[in-house]
């Protein structure tokens, strides 16, 4: 096949693809009462936050001493690698984070939610996220995408079918929240990068998609 006609088959499947996307989250928002209109300032605001990280603190960091492989020596010579001091700054990003939580805040303030299942919600999504995340040097906090948003939307339907879109939704990006990033703050050093950005993939980051599934699947 020709290279430009593939690239515009790529471009048109990319198309799709993003409104696919789009409509998905306006299927997902409405559920959770919002309109087109909100929808589409969620999403904007979303992507263009995506790129902005909001520093909150720094951490020390420092690297034990430990022995590696000399690269120019035999497998059973090893030399001495001092430690090594450093520091990771510790923010928050505004399309991954902020906008999931600004949502949340203002689905608690409806009052749908009864506060004792919205807790139970919460240790669960929580507790989950802690067991399933693990630390991935150099890239970020590592989960598989879909456990956190189908057991909310699950513990969400048993607990109030009613408003599950609205439990699943808060639940699922406080649990996250706090299971998988919150609570593996103390390993952050094992990062290897000098920031670490909370929600920082952005419209992508498990926080955000864990939301937007979760109450789609409620």
């Amino acid at each position: 096949m020709p290279f430009n006609s593939l690239m515009i088959l790529s471009i048109i499947a990319l198309f799709f693809m993003a409104m696919l996307q789009v409509h998905l989250f306006e299927i997902a928002f409405a559920k959770l009462g919002l309109t087109p209109g909100e929808t589409l300032f969620i999403l904007i605001g979303t992507l263009l936050g995506s790129g902005i990280n909001l520093p909150v603190y720094s951490l020390l960091t420092k690297q034990t001493g430990h022995m590696v492989m000399s690269p120019d020596q035999k497998p059973v010579w090893e030399i001495y690698q001092p430690a090594r001091e450093g520091k990771v700054v510790i923010a928050v990003n505004v399309g991954g984070c902020l906008f999931p939580i600004g949502l949340s805040l203002y689905f608690l303030s409806l009052q749908l939610i009864d506060p004792f299942k919205l807790l139970l919600a919460i240790s669960a999504i929580t507790a989950l996220s802690y067991k399933c995340s693990r630390i991935m040097p150099g890239l970020g906090v590592g989960m598989p995408i879909f456990i956190a948003p189908l057991a909310s939307a699950l513990v969400a339907l048993m607990l109030d079918a009613e408003h599950a879109a609205h439990l699943a939704y808060v639940g699922g990006v406080i649990g996250v929240l706090i299971g998988a990033d919150l609570l593996r703050l103390n390993s952050i050093a094992e990062l290897g990068t000098p920031v670490a950005a909370i929600g920082g993939a952005g419209t992508f980051d498990g926080i955000f998609v864990t939301g937007i599934i979760a109450a789609l699947l409620a």
